[in-house]
């Protein structure tokens, strides 16, 4: 995913899939300097920072 595109998600009032590692996540912030952002694994609830081109919208 591009990094405009996780800012539209995140700006979003549409709950749009995206997952990381085929693993649904939810975006809670990104990252402009390092184009990386921090989701929430909705699995485990685990909170981690990922590169945002490794996202992908369902």
């Amino acid at each position: 995913m591009n990094y405009n595109r996780a800012e539209e998600i995140l700006s979003s009032p549409d709950n749009i899939k995206v997952t990381y590692k085929n693993e649904p996540i939810w975006i809670q912030d990104l990252h402009k300097a390092s184009l990386s952002a921090s989701v929430t694994v909705l699995g485990s609830r685990s909170s981690i920072d990922v590169p945002v081109k490794e996202l992908s919208e369902q």
